[in-house]
Parts: C-alpha cells; sequence; structure tokens
C-alpha cells in the first residue's frame, strides 16, 4: 500500500514534475483553497511579495492582484517551464507587469529582493537543504514580514511539518499563528 502511495503523492521525486500541476491547480482546488481567502491579510498594495515554489501560479495571480500597480510578486522556482506558465498566466490575467520571474537553483532562491511578505505553499518539502532554505527565506524578508508555510497533509506527515517548523525557529523566524487552511498543515511566522 505504501507503495501505491508513493505513486500517487510522487513521494519518491523531490521537485514536483510541471505535468503533474494540473490536479492541483484547477477550478476544484479553487473552491476548497480560496487563494484570495488565504493571502488577503498578509498582502497590502505596494508590497513586494515572494511566491516560492509557485507551480503554475495558483496564487502568483491573486496576489499579483492584490499588490496593485506599485507592488511586486517575485515568482521563484527551480524549473524553467513553470515560470514560463506563469508568465502566460500573467499576461492573460493583465498582470505581467506585476510579476517578475526568478530562476531558483536546487541550492539558492538567486533573489536579492527584501520581500514584504513570502510564501511557501506546498513545497518546502521538497527542498533537501531545509535549514539553509528557511535561513535565506529569513534574509530576504524584510523585519516584521510575514511568513505563510503550508503543506499538504496528504503528501506530508505532522513530524515532517514540525521538523520544517524547527528549522524556520532555529533560522530566527518566529510561530505567529497557525491559520486553517483546507487540505494543510500551516503556520504563519514573523520575522523580528
Amino acid at each position: 500500500m505504501s507503495k501505491i502511495g508513493d505513486l500517487l503523492f510522487v513521494r519518491k521525486h523531490h521537485v514536483c514534475p510541471r505535468w503533474l500541476c494540473f490536479t492541483f491547480d484547477n477550478w476544484v482546488r479553487k473552491r476548497l483553497q480560496n487563494p484570495d481567502q488565504i493571502i488577503k491579510d498578509y498582502i497590502r498594495q505596494g508590497d513586494t511579495v515572494l511566491d516560492v515554489g509557485p507551480g503554475i501560479g495558483f496564487f502568483t495571480i491573486p496576489m499579483a492582484r492584490l499588490v496593485g500597480d506599485n507592488g511586486q510578486v517575485v515568482a521563484v522556482d527551480i524549473q524553467e517551464e513553470m515560470l514560463a506558465a506563469i508568465s502566460r498566466r500573467a499576461i492573460h490575467a493583465g498582470v505581467a507587469n506585476r510579476v517578475r520571474l526568478q530562476l531558483a537553483s536546487p541550492d539558492s532562491l538567486n533573489v536579492t529582493d527584501r520581500a514584504d511578505f513570502v510564501l511557501a505553499f506546498w513545497m518546502a518539502h521538497e527542498v533537501p537543504d531545509q535549514a539553509g532554505f528557511f535561513a535565506q527565506l529569513y534574509a530576504v524578508l524584510k523585519d516584521d514580514g510575514k511568513f505563510l508555510l503550508a503543506e499538504p497533509k496528504l503528501h506530508v506527515s505532522k513530524a515532517q511539518f514540525d521538523a520544517e517548523l524547527d528549522y524556520a525557529q532555529k533560522a530566527g523566524f518566529k510561530l505567529l499563528t497557525r491559520p486553517a487552511v483546507p487540505m494543510s498543515l500551516a503556520v504563519v511566522l514573523v520575522k523580528q
């Protein structure tokens, strides 16, 4: 049974492949996890927002609407095809001028921007160097900036999520709250 679960939930692969995005970036998910409802309390017009491991932009496009004309969303991914899909979607949504695409490497976000808010949604478990990952996020976040970390309940165990939270706290983050995010284990952290 665990082999079937590993296959269905792509547990043996560190990076979610592009072909799998249709399974979790669709109208059904938007009904279950409305991106606007999940992120609206953390983003203001004019903010610089970092969307780490954005897939094909499930949160990127709604965040680009929230930051307004004077804000920016930096979508950071290690897969060029994910960034290309975000570019197409941003153009189609009329927010391309608010979205900047940043190709990361497996060990570096390659980001110099200072962010008001960071989102890592359903992706941190894919990062092999957890300590380095959370340290980089802490470095790019502005003081008092918030970081929403969410992982899929069907894919990441509570123990694994707690280990991620421990790495984040060792990087300097403080736990602010545990929001109710459907189908997810989630925390909002703050840089102080």
